[in-house]
């Protein structure tokens, strides 16, 4: 079915054919083509019925439908990040040093068996007999029985570094976590924004194309001609440029994901549900962020064992008690000389010197650098609490009701648009759906921008926030 609102006649030719060629409009996973629409010449009711699905497919209604494949989930991008990242790799290989380290100090008291032998020729100081045989072997242990707190410090000030390695480890994740929901609402952002510059690039297009024909028959001057190719070829630039970011933010994602290389086609617009959950007073949150932040127990771990470092430097001055057994055996006997012999030894060391002064100033001094580092942390994530709270708050109270607005505003200019293109009043259907694109994608990404917030909250207080009903 035609409908003409002038009087045209068909044009043949290659003319005809440019005239009714289509304009690529790609969605991800979907590719549709829109004949170029014109006031002044005739419409066919297929291209409109083209319009209406490419609108369905804007605003999100079929696209469950028109996926090919499954989707990757935000769920799914999230648990194979967890899957021996290097991120993780290498938090986790601090974990394992600091593990091996508090082993080592526990080891210190540890029984110690050692076995030596020599073969030897002797002269006695007395008697006629010379160049004598005196080989031996000997199996000797050793065990300590205390050290006034030498081994046991030792052992605090590791197992505090441990609880450090594993609250890093704690923040590598959600970092990780964070990023790879970053990453993800970038794609679905870049695909949105690709459709609606698509949408702009194609209403461009059939202003070029109708321009082009004005100015054959009179009705435009070439300056304005080339104002519409230029501002044609702005459209087509932006459209390249968004298609070219789809990859990019891909690209990121897999790496994100710990699986570079691998592009995902589809991803699911997850509903992020807990945006809606209540947000407590930042004076409620800031004892919590105190007491549970990772970095900053991190921190205040790294302190406690360098104080247990202190305690057991100053005990190196203190002495050591040992239980101590040997067996033996001689090709010379001599009477002084045991076969086995057992005991306990006392060891007091009474003057080393400045090395352990030294070591203990030197302690002392990277004590005073962490405690100073532990309070910079403490004001910095204070600071950047506020920040994200606020950010929360503000997008809640007011850039979210805005983001929905202008949507509730863009379908109902959209509706009216299609009313006036049916009617034949008016043709600006493309112009309508690329407005409606673009406020679809500020309503979406100020709703990945809530849940990334409440994801920073989170991994800033060392904990999920409770849910406690639908705040405002």
């Amino acid at each position: 079915m035609m409908v003409c609102r002038e009087f045209k006649t068909h044009r043949k030719g290659a003319k005809a054919q440019r005239m009714r060629q289509v304009n690529p409009l790609d969605f991800p996973g979907f590719s549709l083509r829109i004949a170029p629409l014109r006031r002044e010449f005739c419409f066919s009711l297929h291209g409109f019925l083209h319009l209406g699905l490419a609108l369905a497919l804007v605003l999100g209604v079929s696209s469950a439908a028109l996926a090919a494949g499954s989707r990757l989930t935000l769920d799914q991008a999230l648990a194979a990040a967890q899957a021996a990242h290097p991120d993780l790799r290498l938090a986790e290989a601090e974990r394992a040093a600091a593990l091996a380290g508090q082993e080592s100090a526990a080891a210190r008291s540890d029984l110690a068996v050692n076995f030596d032998a020599a073969v030897r020729r002797a002269r006695p100081s007395m008697g006629e007999e010379s160049n004598l045989s005196d080989n031996y072997v000997r199996l000797n242990a050793r065990k300590n029985l205390y050290d006034f707190g030498r081994t046991a410090l030792a052992e605090q000030a590791a197992k505090a570094g441990v609880d450090a390695r594993e609250m890093d480890l704690l923040e590598a994740r959600e970092r990780l976590r964070i990023e790879v929901m970053a990453r993800f609402f970038d794609v679905l952002a870049a695909d949105m924004q690709y459709t609606a510059d698509n949408e702009y690039m194609a209403v461009g297009y059939v202003a070029l194309d109708t321009a082009r024909d004005r100015f054959k028959v009179g009705q435009l001057s070439s300056a304005e001609l080339v104002e519409t190719e230029h501002r044609y070829q702005e459209l087509l630039a932006r459209r390249n440029a968004s298609q070219a970011q789809t990859r990019i933010a891909r690209a990121r994602l897999a790496n994100a994901m710990n699986q570079p290389g691998r592009l995902a086609a589809d991803l699911e617009d997850p509903k992020l549900p807990a945006n809606n959950r209540a947000l407590p007073e930042y004076e409620d949150l800031l004892p919590i962020l105190r007491e549970h932040n990772p970095r900053l127990r991190a921190q205040l771990a790294l302190l406690e064992a360098s104080r247990q470092r202190m305690e057991a430097l100053r005990a190196e001055n203190s002495p050591v008690l040992d239980a101590e057994f040997e067996a033996a055996g001689w090709s010379r006997e001599v009477a002084t000389r045991d076969t086995l012999r057992g005991g306990v030894v006392l060891t007091w060391p009474l003057y080393q010197g400045r090395r352990v002064s030294a070591q203990l100033a030197r302690e002392q001094a990277q004590f005073q650098k962490l405690q100073a580092e532990a309070d910079q942390l403490a004001m910095v994530l204070s600071e950047a609490l506020l920040e994200v709270w606020a950010e929360i708050d503000q997008v809640r109270r007011s850039v979210r009701a805005a983001a929905a607005k202008q949507v509730e505003y863009r379908d109902l200019a959209l509706e009216k648009a299609r009313g006036e293109y049916e009617t034949e009043l008016k043709a600006n259907l493309g112009d309508a759906m690329a407005a409606t694109m673009a406020a679809k994608l500020r309503e979406r990404s100020t709703e990945y921008r809530l849940a990334l917030g409440f994801a920073r909250l989170e991994a800033l207080l060392g904990q999920p926030l409770e849910q406690k009903g639908t705040g405002q």
